[in-house]
C-alpha cells in the first residue's frame, strides 16, 4: 500500500449508525416542537460529540437542551448496542482483506465501549488492537486534529504516512488539518447527493463512493 498505516473513523465509515442516530435525533426534536429532518440533523450534528454536540443542539433549538433528550438518547443507544447496526457496504470485507501487519486504528468521536460492542457485532473486534476515542484520549475532539495525531504517535507512524478514512465534514476537517492522506468516504446511507463535493471543499485528498474505490486509491 502507498501508506504505512490506516486510521478509520467509525460511525458512518464502518457502521450505518450516522443515518440511524440522526433519524432518532430528528424524530425526537420534531416531536418536541423543533421540526427537523434526518438530513438537517446530519448537516448540523454529524461527527460531533460531547460538549460540541450539546452546543450545536442548543443553538438549533434556541435554548437549553431538556434532560429528556439525554434519556431518549440513552434508551436508543442501549437498544442499538443490544441489536447491532448494519455495516457500511463492503466495510467488513475491506478490513478483513488488509495485510495482517499493516498498522491500523479506529479514531472516533464515540466511546471505546460503543466501538468495541459494534466491532464485535461485525466480527471485527480482533482486527483492531488500537481504538481511540475523542471523548477519552484527547482534550480536543473533532474537528481538532488532535485525535489523528494521537493515533499516529501510538502506532509509531508519521501522520504524513497515514491514510485517514472519514465520512463527515467535521471529521474531514480535523483529518485534513492533521496532515494525513484523507479519503472522504461516501458509501454510507447518510451520504446524500453533493456530500463528496462538501468533503472536497474541505480539502480531502480523494473521495470514494465504495470500499473498492478506497482499496484502489491506496494500492
Amino acid at each position: 500500500m502507498k501508506v504505512d498505516a490506516l486510521l478509520f473513523d467509525f460511525d458512518g465509515v464502518l457502521i450505518e449508525s450516522e443515518w440511524a442516530g440522526n433519524q432518532q435525533i430528528a424524530g425526537w426534536l420534531s416531536a418536541n416542537g423543533h421540526p427537523t429532518t434526518t438530513q438537517q440533523s446530519m448537516d448540523l450534528f454529524m461527527g460531533l460529540s460531547g460538549a460540541s454536540f450539546v452546543a450545536a443542539l442548543e443553538r438549533h433549538i434556541g435554548g437549553p437542551l431538556p434532560d429528556a433528550f439525554a434519556a431518549a438518547r440513552l434508551e436508543e443507544d442501549e437498544r442499538v448496542l443490544r441489536e447491532g447496526v448494519a455495516e457500511v457496504a463492503g466495510a467488513a470485507a475491506f478490513v478483513r482483506g488488509l495485510p495482517a501487519a499493516l498498522p491500523r486504528a479506529i479514531v472516533s468521536s464515540s466511546s471505546t465501549s460503543w466501538i468495541e460492542a459494534h466491532l464485535s457485532h461485525l466480527g471485527l473486534r480482533d482486527a483492531f488492537a488500537h481504538i481511540f476515542s475523542g471523548k477519552e484520549h484527547v482534550v480536543r475532539g473533532k474537528p481538532a486534529p488532535d485525535l489523528y495525531l494521537y493515533a499516529a504517535r501510538a502506532l509509531g507512524v508519521p501522520i504524513e504516512r497515514c491514510a485517514i478514512i472519514e465520512d463527515s465534514p467535521v471529521g474531514a476537517t480535523g483529518a485534513v488539518a492533521s496532515g494525513g492522506y484523507v479519503v472522504g468516504l461516501c458509501a454510507g446511507r447518510h451520504c446524500a447527493a453533493g456530500h463528496g463535493e462538501r468533503l472536497r471543499a474541505i480539502g480531502v485528498a480523494a473521495v470514494a463512493t465504495s470500499f473498492d474505490e478506497v482499496a484502489a486509491l491506496l494500492a
